[in-house]
């Protein structure tokens, strides 16, 4: 091959190759679209889940305001979680079956987002009655829980029933919240900056957790 006839086409060459690659980076965008979480209303959640009076709702669902108690006897409500991403479960520190586990991979988020000021955690005692604020100071020390980044709460049991079956549509049972009510659930309920349920996932299953974990991430892209 002459040289000069070589020199001339290597910079053609290149050019060529970039648009090349250019144009196989955007037919692989377009063929592939960024992954997006459905937004969650209770139209579209196992009816089972969902209380009586919400079933019917098909858009602009959110989690309802709340008015709860921490381990540190601090009140907390929905405007500590404003403009958050967060992870939302119900527990109580008596139980020796899911939640030892579940509290276990809630430490497990918060060590993968302790740095990430975009997340927060907020658990929920369902026997408030025993759950008092020295019993979940305890509690929360014993499982390494942040402060700043993890709520363990308690309070008024109807409050935090009606959360479950209205908002967070956490549990299979029905129930007013009353002297014998109950609820048990290993269910995590992933929750957007604007209060909308974006995902359910099993606290107790160690794969759901790394799903969880990668939920949050497309949720802090969706974000920006």
């Amino acid at each position: 091959m002459n040289l000069k006839f070589f020199q001339k086409s290597v910079p053609t060459l290149i050019i060529m190759a970039v648009f090349s690659v250019g144009m196989v980076y955007a037919i692989y965008s377009l063929l592939t679209p960024e992954k997006k979480l459905p937004i969650f209303n209770p139209a579209d959640v196992n009816p089972k889940l969902v209380d009586e009076s919400v079933v019917h709702i098909r858009r602009n669902h959110k989690v309802a305001d709340f008015n709860l108690i921490n381990q540190n006897g601090e009140i907390v409500t929905h405007e500590d979680y404003k403009d958050k991403i967060y992870v939302a479960d119900f527990f109580f520190t008596r139980c020796m079956t899911i939640c030892p586990v579940m509290t276990n991979n809630m430490g497990k988020l918060q060590e993968v987002f302790k740095n990430d000021d975009d997340i927060k955690f907020l658990s929920l005692s369902v026997t408030p009655e025993m759950d008092s604020i020295p019993v979940l100071k305890e509690y929360a020390v014993n499982k390494g829980v942040i402060d700043a980044k993890w709520n363990i709460t308690t309070g008024d049991k109807k409050h935090i029933y009606e959360l479950a079956r209205k908002s967070y549509f956490a549990v299979l049972d029905e129930g007013d919240g009353g002297l014998q009510d109950f609820i048990h659930t290993e269910n995590f309920i992933l929750v957007d900056k604007k209060r909308q349920i974006r995902g359910f996932y099993d606290g107790t299953d160690s794969e759901d957790i790394e799903r969880l974990i990668l939920d949050i991430k497309i949720l802090q892209n969706e974000s920006k």
